[in-house]
């Protein structure tokens, strides 16, 4: 590539040479270098101007060497911008800001620099821009600007035609000793272009993991399994056909934060050393689903002392003097902005926690019907002018939330290498990653980036909860939504995950269709079915992405389809790692509107169809379910009963019908005349000789449901 910068600081053109494409939209005019205050700082210029956020436009820039020399108007600064060319990136970085401001009279004293933009492209548009990643591309050319650290701020803002692509400094964060990398490449090279930043600068391998054989795995989800039922979970795993399995922490730890045991775990890290090495033995991936910014409320970390690097979302002043008793606590500031959510309603005072029903947002401001010693701490009394908190508990609300700027996370991060290392983890879900306080674009990868540069063996892939540009890096895997019931879980899917893959792929990055829930059928729901999995498993394989199933033993054993559930994930699973699909099926697969069935045929060959429910088997939602499907030149249906054994009387002759449990294996039906009775228990398939799609879902509408 070619960048070109004029005199006064605009890039003029960036030019892909091997294509001889130009990426810039010229007639832009963004100048690639700014200078922010929050307010003019300056004597003589806050004089002058409106007490706003003002950006200083360059005056000059020049090269000296490896170096841009850049010079701000009426600011007094100047910026020294490291620059490293390679052949797969130029690398900026913000080296040091030099202040010189004076007056015809005296020196000036120095004034502050609240950010700094070091570098800004008028990037054009193309057909896919990845706004995590921060990279326009389409088939032909990509252009990725790359943090090489996680302080440095990356944006890319959407203007008409095509998007600033930024990168800075903030004094909030840091200011210099930031950087960044520009790529500008064929996009089949782009991968290897990041891969090379990534060394260079001592990143997470997000391209090696992205690369790797497991990156595709999808996982089992084992939320509280022990040494005693670890032998059954690994058996309903191998059944599904799941090659990882993920151990919530909350299995083997009582909490977050210093993770003490769990009684279930009476030899403690010997026993997850076993639980690990009965998944490892069986050829299953072992990975660990941890909370790593956060700890439970009944912590060490919280009670009875809590630990004063807990984050406090608002502080006041206490107005007057309160003894151990007081159920009022009077404060200097305005207390308007504090939740009044049940359970997060919790003060600070020095080593005591307080919570409180209610507050005035009017003088004289008070805390009031407070409860003293919360949470296990001492009440105790407190002087006028202490400071007091309130405690950032999260939402669920179960968790108080860590300060980012002290020593804690690395504290925490440390005690999870240690689980993580000692039992021989292979993969991480950081959870709860958006429990972190603002600035949220670096404080959301600043926590992921902790515990990550904490472990000796790099995961093999991570999946996260909330993302900014940095985690991309780590995160090589998107996420995974939440649970859905079994009666929503397709228009869930539709709306969900299967919408935000779209636009993860423009970051060159899979996402996680799970977490699939695993219910029983019951009073309230009918239960996880076979078509369920399927719909969720075919959409992710449309994507080449994983799914994750939750564990539940109790809900595995109790539903009568269980054997038929994990054998359509077994199905898919096997497809994902025979890369079978075409992508001529890949895309029909995107169409969220036309559901498929996977079927194995008397080869023991795959075979994908179109299908569609036929609503009202016998004349009810339940407890039959069916799909009809054309295949080998005639009209079939995929049917089962959702929760237990009967039959299934059905108005054709059995000389039309061929009853199957495996494709091209019949066995014997029951007839009378031109009745049919099929069983109606597990799923099975039935071939209809002579019967038009239309002939078939009448059938199995107008069927009879009799006792098995």
């Amino acid at each position: 590539m070619r960048l070109e910068i004029g005199p006064r600081g605009n890039a003029r053109s960036l030019l892909h040479k091997a294509s001889g494409q130009e990426c810039l939209l010229r007639d832009v005019d963004a100048a690639m270098f700014t200078l922010t205050q929050d307010r003019p700082y300056d004597n003589e210029l806050q004089l002058a101007y409106p007490a706003e956020v003002t950006h200083f436009p360059v005056a000059q820039v020049k090269r000296e060497g490896d170096n841009l020399i850049v010079d701000f108007d009426l600011v007094g600064y100047s910026a020294t911008i490291g620059v490293t060319i390679t052949d797969a990136y130029i690398a900026f970085r913000l080296e040091k800001l030099t202040y010189s401001g004076y007056t015809s009279l005296r020196s000036k004293r120095k004034t502050p620099v609240d950010k700094m933009l070091f570098v800004q492209l008028p990037v054009r548009k193309r057909e896919n821009f990845g706004e995590w990643l921060n990279v326009m591309w389409d088939d032909d050319v990509a252009v990725n600007l790359l943090a090489t650290d996680p302080y440095a701020r990356i944006r890319g803002k959407e203007r008409q035609g095509y998007h600033l692509l930024q990168a800075g400094g903030d004094i909030e964060v840091q200011l210099e000793g930031v950087g960044a990398a520009l790529i500008t490449t064929a996009t089949p090279n782009l991968l290897d272009r990041i891969a090379r930043v990534e060394e260079d600068y001592a990143l997470p391998l997000g391209v090696k993991s992205r690369r790797s054989r497991e990156y595709g795995y999808s996982y089992y989800e084992a939320s509280s399994i022990t040494p005693e039922d670890a032998a059954r979970h690994i058996q309903y795993a191998k059944q599904s056909g799941l090659r990882a399995m993920d151990v919530y922490y909350l299995a083997f730890a009582s909490s977050a934060g210093h993770f003490p045991w769990r009684p279930e775990y009476p030899n403690r890290m010997d026993d997850l050393k076993k639980v690990v090495a009965q998944i490892k033995d069986a050829g299953i991936l072992p990975g660990v689903h941890i909370h790593y910014n956060k700890t439970h409320k009944q912590d060490a970390y919280v009670t009875p002392k809590p630990d004063p690097r807990l984050n406090l979302v608002e502080s006041f002043t206490l107005a007057e003097n309160i003894d151990a008793a007081a159920t009022v606590i009077s404060v200097e500031e305005n207390p308007c902005r504090c939740t009044l959510d049940d359970e997060r309603r919790i003060l600070r005072i020095q080593n005591e926690l307080v919570t409180y029903e209610r507050y005035t947002a009017a003088p004289p401001y008070r805390f009031e019907n407070c409860k003293r010693g919360a949470l296990g701490t001492q009440a105790a009394p407190h002087e006028m002018s202490s400071r007091v908190g309130l405690l950032d508990v999260d939402t669920w609300p179960v968790f108080v939330r860590f300060t980012q700027n002290t020593s804690i996370q690395d504290e925490v991060a440390e005690r999870l290498r240690d689980i993580y290392e000692q039992a021989g983890f292979q993969f991480v879900y950081y959870d709860g990653a958006e429990d972190v306080p603002p600035p949220y674009w670096y404080t959301v990868s600043r926590a992921q980036w902790i515990v990550s540069q904490k472990l000796q063996s790099q995961p093999l892939f991570a999946e996260g909860a909330c993302k900014s540009h940095f985690s991309w890096h780590i995160l090589t895997r998107g996420n995974a939504f939440d649970v859905f019931k079994p009666e929503v879980i397709k228009a869930a899917t539709r709306a969900y995950p299967a919408t935000e893959v779209a636009r993860a792929a423009k970051d060159f990055t899979g996402i996680n269709f799970g977490w699939i829930g695993y219910w029983a059928p019951g009073k309230d729901t009918m239960g996880t079915q076979p078509d369920m999995l399927e719909y969720v498993t075919s959409r992710a394989a449309a994507w080449d992405c994983p799914i994750a199933m939750q564990s539940d033993l109790q809900a595995m054993d109790a539903h009568p389809r269980t054997p038929d559930n994990l054998e359509v994930i077994r199905r898919w699973e096997n497809v994902r790692a025979q890369k079978w699909l075409t992508q001529q099926q890949k895309t029909a697969l995107r169409n969220l509107d036309q559901e498929h069935i996977l079927l194995v045929d008397e080869q023991e060959q795959f075979a994908l169809v179109p299908c569609a429910q036929i609503e009202k088997v016998a004349g009810r939602d339940i407890p039959a379910r069916a799909f009809v499907f054309e295949y080998q030149g005639s009209t079939w249906a995929a049917y089962w009963h959702t929760s237990g054994e009967a039959m299934l009387q059905i108005a054709l002759p059995a000389k039309q019908i061929a009853l199957m449990k495996n494709i091209g294996k019949p066995l014997p039906v029951k007839a009378s005349g031109k009745q049919t009775k099929l069983p109606l228990g597990e799923r099975r398939f039935v071939q209809l000789h002579n019967v038009t799609r239309q002939q078939a879902i009448a059938a199995f509408q107008n069927a009879t449901i009799l006792s098995a």
